[in-house]
């Protein structure tokens, strides 16, 4: 499976993942069965509000799930009509995140749980799209 983690600077496996996938600075895209790592940086984070383009923010990368702090509810359809399915970060790196992926402990995106805002915060920060 390839999943792809929103992230602010590329520190490979340390990377925190952000905490909106829209305007996430760049993606690292992880292959849960090798463990091999690639990044790529987003295109489409300068976009109007409403109009992501997620095929667009993944640089056209084809994955399996996106593991992110929080989503618009466009985006999250988008994605979703796809066939990605997306999951909900906690705070932390990319490597503590794909391990709780791993072990099916990230619960998945519903329209309930999505951002209705824009904000480029980390998860945790508060007053942006983390919403645990």
């Amino acid at each position: 499976m390839k999943i792809a983690f929103p992230v602010t600077e590329n520190n490979g496996l340390n990377s925190e993942v952000y905490g909106h996938f829209g305007s996430a600075p760049l993606f690292i895209f992880m292959e849960t069965d090798t463990g091999e790592i690639s990044a790529v940086d987003n295109p489409d984070q300068h976009h109007e509000h409403g109009a992501c383009n997620p095929m667009a923010a993944l640089g056209g990368t084809k994955v399996d799930g996106v593991v992110v702090g929080g989503i618009g509810g466009g985006a999250l359809k988008k994605l979703n009509a796809d066939g990605i399915t997306v999951y909900r970060a906690v705070e932390g790196t990319v490597d503590k995140n794909a391990r709780l992926f791993k072990e099916g402990k990230l619960p998945v995106f519903d329209t309930h749980h999505t951002c209705g805002h824009h904000h480029g915060v980390q998860i945790g920060e508060g007053g942006g799209c983390a919403h645990h």
